[in-house]
């Protein structure tokens, strides 16, 4: 990318965007009041297509899911960018006392995606008034299921990079509530996670509690299946190309004088690239058979493939955080030093299109514990909606004015 920044990219466009932050707010709370979960979501996808009614965008719906796909075409030939929101909610209980808290019962927006919609249709609007300025085209993606149910992949899967003027770069913005309001932090390569469940069968053979020498128990195998998986995450992964297995649920037995069948254990893998990914999970089979041959029992291993690493493009990265650091101030531009072990399924989009994804601080101003991301007392600074907002718009016009038709 050119290392100048369009004359259009400065902070007016924050300004324009706070004059729209009325709107902004109020989609994002008419969302937050009624989540849905999942691939399917008819009331959020309704409320997407009547926010974007009017500003002359060719709209598409899917099939497969309750995906939006709006498409603004410039006044003259030029490049495309593609501009992602997810839509889904998490499946908890609302505990924020907010007084537009969810009012579906086990539905909360508790990761940002009702902020994301709320950005991204507002910076659609400010987009469109601009229309005749513009040579290209943006891509606005309003996406379900990103919360482990693969949408981005279904939305890949119905074509929506294999039209006639492919995206040349993509961009994301992902709300936390973990870093200071307003700021801007992305990083070069790795920046999110891949993320795959693991669970683990041992099968020996039941028997009473008080004669274990008659049975073959599976708990303790599945004990020492779990402290092994910590030595061979410690000695034989690269510190400097980390991993985290976790397991998160050990679960066996019915009472307390019956030697069981069978043990269970449930569990996640997270690496930051596919080479450490595909030698843990070699690892992984390797010690739970073994182990559970060592004292006589079986044992499998069921891999439930998640998220690919989310890797930025290191020139489109670096490119994101300067056109933040222009229409924000520098003071709201950072680089992180190191990936987060989240998933991200934007990561599917970044296997096909260079771009990046960054992070919008959204931290509460009132101070105190910050309950982050996913839980049920998750709250947002929403001053930092006029933030993504203008941040979605510069992006974008910065992309279309450096980038020639079809480079």
């Amino acid at each position: 990318m050119a290392s100048t920044t369009p004359p259009a990219v400065t902070p007016r466009l924050l300004d324009e965007a706070r004059d729209l932050q009325r709107d902004t707010v109020e989609l994002r709370r008419r969302i937050h009041r009624r989540p849905e979960l999942g691939l399917h979501l008819p009331e959020t996808q309704a409320t997407v297509l009547e926010a974007l009614d009017g500003l002359g965008l060719a709209v598409e719906t899917g099939t497969s899911t309750t995906s939006v796909v709006a498409t603004l075409e410039g006044a003259r030939p030029g490049p495309t960018i593609l501009l992602r929101a997810d839509m889904d909610a998490l499946p908890l209980r609302e505990d924020t006392g907010l007084d537009f808290a969810s009012e579906v019962d086990g539905a909360m927006h508790a990761c940002g995606h009702d902020g994301h919609v709320a950005m991204l249709v507002t910076a659609a609007r400010m987009l469109a008034a601009r229309r005749d300025e513009l040579a290209g085209r943006v891509v606005f993606m309003f996406q379900p299921g990103e919360e482990g149910h693969h949408g981005a992949r279904f939305m890949l899967e119905e074509r929506l990079l294999d039209g006639p003027h492919p995206p040349g770069a993509a961009f994301a913005i992902h709300l936390t509530p973990t870093i200071r309001s307003g700021v801007v932090a992305t990083r070069r390569g790795p920046f999110l996670a891949s993320a795959d469940v693991l669970t683990v069968t041992v099968r020996g053979r039941g028997g009473h509690a008080s004669m274990p020498h008659d049975c073959c128990d599976p708990v303790p195998v599945a004990c020492e299946i779990v402290g092994a998986i910590q030595s061979l995450v410690t000695r034989q992964v690269d510190a400097f190309d980390p991993a985290v297995v976790t397991v998160a649920s050990i679960r066996a037995g019915t009472t307390s004088n019956v030697i069981p069948e069978t043990a269970h254990l449930l569990g996640t893998l997270r690496a930051v690239s596919e080479r450490t990914r595909s030698r843990v999970l070699d690892g992984l089979h390797r010690l739970v058979e073994g182990i559970a041959a060592a004292h006589g029992a079986e044992a499998h291993l069921e891999v439930d493939e998640g998220y690919p690493v989310t890797v930025n493009d290191g020139e489109l990265a670096d490119w994101a955080r300067g056109v933040a650091a222009a229409v924000l101030g520098e003071e709201h531009s950072r680089a992180m030093p190191n990936p987060v072990m989240g998933a991200e399924d934007f990561s599917y989009v970044l296997q096909r299109v260079p771009g990046a994804m960054v992070f919008l601080g959204a931290r509460p101003q009132a101070g105190g514990p910050v309950a982050p991301n996913h839980s049920n007392r998750m709250v947002i600074d929403e001053a930092a909606l006029a933030s993504g907002a203008a941040l979605h718009c510069a992006v974008a016009l910065s992309f279309l004015a450096e980038r020639p038709a079809g480079g």
